[in-house]
């Protein structure tokens, strides 16, 4: 059986609840061996003016700091600690990413911002409203694909459906997703990328898994490798259905989850 792994958590550095330290204790409560710190990096002042979700870019050093006295104190019952960030793709970002990133050691590409506005905002709806379900999906699968092609050279992708998340609040499509999902699962396999399995959906109206079961035995068949995750933002989320994840997993046909190390690569643990 594979160890508890959490390759997706929030701090209060961006738009979670806890201290750096309350998420590794968090983890290590849980009996996690291998926890990556995956705030939202710093975004543009037209995305995020306030810093209301990412980083301030005032932050990023003391943040840094922080994870590093973490990953000093590693062993002895605390998680492996690895410095990343969940790292929105938009047009132009990858000179962003470079700078704000560094020193970082894992990047989770995620998309959220699709046709100028947060496809997942629960308070803005929007672009949901304007350019229907079904174009929404479309164009989320543009950038998705664009950001694994991007020369930010994600490590993994997070919840790579995440334009189901209003779908039962409706906003479903009625599109045949096949072969979207099927487009997906080549651009990850064909640019290297690992995709993840998150639990936050379960959290939430979603309801299920990211990805959808559809969608995940996509990415099996085109031998696409994952990470997993919870996309905690409050300490005690962290870790959150982890081991129901690998058994979802499994159910599709992986045998192996990969988590990144704290001073880069990856390693890979049986499931």
């Amino acid at each position: 059986m594979a160890p508890i792994v959490d390759c997706h958590t929030h701090t209060r550095y961006s738009d979670g609840t806890g201290e750096v330290a309350d998420i590794v204790g968090a983890a290590a409560a849980a009996g996690c061996a291998v926890l990556a710190l995956t705030d939202h990096l710093t975004l543009p002042r037209t995305m995020d003016p306030t810093c209301e979700c990412s980083v301030p870019e005032a932050d990023l050093a003391s943040r840094a700091r922080d994870i590093d006295a973490a990953i000093a104190t590693c062993g002895d019952g605390t998680p492996e600690v690895v410095h990343g960030y969940e790292c929105d793709w938009y047009e132009g970002c990858e000179r962003n990413i470079a700078s704000w990133s560094r020193g970082a050691t894992f990047r989770l590409g995620s998309v959220h911002w699709v046709a100028g506005g947060w496809i997942d905002d629960p308070c803005d709806r929007h672009v949901w409203d304007e350019l229907g379900c079904d174009e929404v999906w479309r164009r989320y699968v543009d950038a998705w694909c664009a950001a694994c092609e991007s020369p930010a050279r994600f490590d993994s992708m997070a919840h790579p459906d995440l334009a189901r998340r209003w779908e039962r609040e409706g906003y479903a499509t009625t599109l045949d997703l096949a072969p979207l999902w099927e487009r997906m699962a080549t651009c990850a396999h064909d640019t290297g990328v690992h995709v993840e399995v998150s639990t936050a959906g379960l959290r939430k109206s979603v309801g299920g898994y990211y990805p959808a079961p559809g969608l995940l035995l996509a990415f099996r068949h085109a031998e696409v490798p994952i990470t997993v995750g919870s996309d905690a933002h409050r300490p005690q989320d962290v870790c959150w259905g982890i081991r129901d994840a690998y058994a979802y997993a499994a159910a599709a046909g992986y045998a192996s989850i990969d988590a990144p190390r704290t001073h880069g690569g990856w390693q890979t643990f049986e499931l």
